[in-house]
C-alpha cells in the first residue's frame, strides 16, 4: 500500500471514529433549564403585583416646590438682603417688643465683616494693584463671598492703594488700612 494512501486511510478512520463518538451526543435531546410555565406562574404573579404602580394623591396647589422654592433665582447676597428686610419689616409690624433681634443695616454688616478681613499686603503687578491674602491675589473689581454668622455676603473689592483697600456690600463702601499681620 502506498504511504499517501495509508495516511489518508488513517485520517478517514479517525474522522469516522470521532463522528461516531460526537454525533450521538450532539443529536441527543437537551433539556431546558427553564422551569415549566406552571412552576413560573407563581413568580410571575408576585412580580406583577410588586411592579404595579400605586395611585398617588394629588398635592395641594399651595405646596411649595422643593426644587425651585420662592427666591431660588436670587444670589446669596440678594437672598440675605431679602431676609434682613423681612426681619426688619417683622420687627416694625410687631412694634419691636416681641423679642425679635433687630436686623443689621448693610453698613453695620460691612463693618463687622471687614474687621475680620486682614490682607497680608499689596503689590503692583503690571501696573495693576493686587491685594494679598497669604498666597492668593485679589484684583480690583473681584467679587468674593464671605460667610458671617451663618449668612453669606457678596463683597466687591473696589479699590486698592499702597496702604488701604475698599470693599463694597450692596451700596455701602468702607475703606480699611492694610496692616500685615495685625487686625485693624
Amino acid at each position: 500500500m502506498n504511504p499517501a494512501n495509508k495516511n489518508s486511510a488513517a485520517a478517514l478512520w479517525t474522522i469516522l471514529i470521532l463522528c461516531g463518538t460526537l454525533v450521538p451526543s450532539a443529536i441527543a435531546r437537551v433539556e431546558s433549564e427553564l422551569a415549566s410555565p406552571d412552576k413560573r406562574k407563581v413568580s410571575v404573579e408576585k412580580a406583577a403585583s410588586l411592579a404595579k404602580e400605586a395611585a398617588v394623591d394629588a398635592l395641594a396647589p399651595e405646596t411649595p416646590n422643593p426644587f425651585a422654592p420662592p427666591g431660588f433665582e436670587l444670589t446669596d447676597a440678594e437672598e440675605a438682603a431679602a431676609a434682613a428686610a423681612a426681619a426688619r419689616q417683622a420687627a416694625a409690624t410687631s412694634g419691636g417688643t416681641s423679642g425679635v433681634v433687630m436686623a443689621l443695616s448693610d453698613r453695620q454688616i460691612l463693618e463687622a465683616i471687614v474687621s475680620k478681613i486682614v490682607p497680608s499686603g499689596s503689590i503692583n503687578l503690571g501696573g495693576k494693584p493686587l491685594l494679598l491674602f497669604g498666597k492668593k491675589f485679589v484684583r480690583t473689581g473681584s467679587h468674593f463671598t464671605v460667610t458671617y454668622k451663618g449668612s453669606d455676603y457678596d463683597l466687591e473689592l473696589t479699590d486698592i492703594d499702597a496702604s488701604t483697600f475698599t470693599l463694597r456690600y450692596n451700596h455701602e463702601e468702607i475703606t480699611r488700612p492694610i496692616k500685615p499681620g495685625k487686625s485693624p
